[in-house]
């Protein structure tokens, strides 16, 4: 897929920015299914379109959240 001159992709915005969330809470499995794949592996920042501060939130509350099982680690 190439990109055609002079147009540049849209930049993806933080959804936690947006919602103003000042901590990513691990108890919110619903919104973290959101940033884990099919797979079960946790969607790097560039694809999930997240800030740098609220991404690392993110990885850490996913990982709270499988200790808790709230959340798989993996998918059979």
């Amino acid at each position: 897929m190439r990109r055609e001159r002079g147009r540049r992709p849209k930049k993806k915005v933080c959804s936690f920015c947006v919602d103003k969330v000042t901590r990513v809470d691990f108890k919110e499995a619903n919104r973290l299914r959101r940033y884990v794949s099919e797979r079960g592996k946790m969607l790097p920042r560039r694809v999930s379109g997240n800030c740098a501060k609220h991404q690392r939130q993110l990885t850490v509350a996913i990982k709270q959240a499988r200790v808790m099982a709230l959340l798989p680690f993996t998918v059979e």
